[in-house]
């Protein structure tokens, strides 16, 4: 199964998206999974090596190249979730998870 983690500011929205998009993606057939941590916790997490993508909730993109050089250390893709794909809705969840299918 792949492995997607979304890194939001405090984990509460990218919560309530990673476990809609992990529905979404699994309803479809697609063994990918979702889950979602604090910024804080980011550079530690991608240290672990984990995942096999990490995405940049849009309220903490200000992180976004700290974390991409620890990424880019591991060799894991990461990019920014554009606004409208961070949208607990059934739109944004799709534009979600074709964003982790194209880039996982």
């Amino acid at each position: 199964m792949k492995k997607a983690l979304i890194i939001c500011a405090a984990g509460m929205s990218s919560s309530l998206m990673a476990k809609k998009t992990t529905t979404f993606l699994q309803d479809k057939g697609h063994e990918i999974e979702i889950d979602a941590i604090n910024a804080s916790a980011g550079a530690n997490t991608i240290q672990k090596d984990e995942f096999d993508l990490y995405l940049i909730s849009p309220q903490t993109r200000m992180y976004f190249d700290n974390l991409k050089k620890v990424a880019d250390q591991y060799n894991k893709p990461i990019m920014a979730i554009p606004p409208q794909a961070y949208v607990p809705i059934p739109m944004g969840i799709e534009k979600l998870a074709n964003l982790v299918i194209e880039n996982i």
